[in-house]
């Protein structure tokens, strides 16, 4: 099986009431580790890399990694741009081989975003690809996007509708009180379901998208402070929170600072423990054993376990037609 689209999966993902993991990827260890738990538990997953990500791997060596991944799980996977941040950025990835792209204009004003989101749409839809945008601006900083507490807004339900009407986009990105990075709230966490539904009720069927949606496991985080780091007030999103999401309209759910702390904790130990440790197959092995342990958790937050032939079984029926 190739590398699919979105479509299919958030199609499956809206029907069934799961979301479907987007995992950030940064090269070959993290690739292994989240297809190979996705594998094991039978998911369907979106690998997703930002642009800086793209530079650091290559277009080419992304593209073999995944034929690798794809040979070796059979999976339906689908290999997703995150926050591109303008027109050339979007065009570039749908060039090289994405199956879908974000184009994340949210910080321009909503006739900008607009605008740039319906040419993007225009671009990828002419070559088959989906389209994610984002309306509202989630808090926090993740690559090249970094947006304040003072930035940061809701996403307007009303907008919303008209947004998605103009652009033509495929699914939607929308800031509920999620934040990137590790320390998402200051106090109790909270997000906005009446907003996500009121959302949903105005955009019916169309896939929701949440960013920013880590949990920060407080195991890892002790786990890295006992070795050596300073995540000290870290917090993400209860899983409880996300489950209930994907219950209503959230199709897929981004997670990379999850991955990352799962990794720098137990390669944090790994080198305490083994100071005079030299070579990297020894300590990334144990980094990536714990990102696989990490991702099989979330399927099981996410509801995606045991989908993956849904998804197949979707894909087949549309090719039929």
């Amino acid at each position: 099986m190739p590398l699919i689209g979105t479509r299919e999966m958030y199609k499956v993902a809206y029907a069934h009431g799961f979301a479907v993991g987007a995992f950030n990827i940064n090269g070959l260890e993290g690739i292994r580790a989240i297809t190979e738990a996705c594998a094991e538990d039978n998911s369907p997953v979106i690998l997703q890399a930002c642009s800086k990500a793209l530079a650091q791997i290559t277009p080419v060596y992304l593209r073999k990694f995944l034929e690798a991944a794809v040979e070796a799980t059979g999976l339906p996977i689908a290999l997703h741009l995150d926050h591109g941040e303008d027109f050339e950025t979007c065009k570039t990835a749908v060039d090289v081989g994405y199956t879908s792209v974000m184009i994340d204009a949210s910080a321009r004003p909503l006739e900008e975003n607009i605008a740039v989101t319906r040419r993007v749409v225009a671009y990828a839809h002419a070559r088959g690809v989906p389209v994610e945008a984002e309306l509202g601006k989630i808090g926090g900083s993740e690559g090249s996007v970094i947006v304040g507490p003072r930035e940061a807004s809701y996403t307007d339900p009303a907008e919303a509708r008209r947004f998605v009407e103009e652009t033509g986009c495929d699914s939607l990105a929308v800031a509920i009180g999620t934040a990137h990075g590790a320390y998402k709230f200051d106090g109790e966490a909270r997000l906005d379901f009446e907003r996500l539904a009121e959302i949903r009720k105005r955009l019916p069927g169309l896939p929701l998208v949440l960013h920013g949606a880590s949990s920060v496991p407080e195991e890892y985080v002790e786990l890295a402070n006992e070795y050596g780091a300073g995540f000290s007030g870290a917090k993400g999103v209860p899983e409880q929170m996300i489950t209930r999401a994907a219950k209503m309209g959230v199709c897929k759910v981004n997670v990379n600072t999850d991955l990352c702390m799962a990794m720098v904790a137990n390669i944090r130990k790994y080198f305490v423990e083994n100071p005079r440790a030299l070579e990297p197959r020894d300590y990334m092995l144990s980094g990536r054993e714990a990102v696989k342990a990490l991702v099989k958790r979330k399927l099981g937050v996410l509801g995606s376990a045991g989908k993956a032939g849904l998804v197949t079984g979707e894909l087949a029926a549309r090719l039929k037609k």
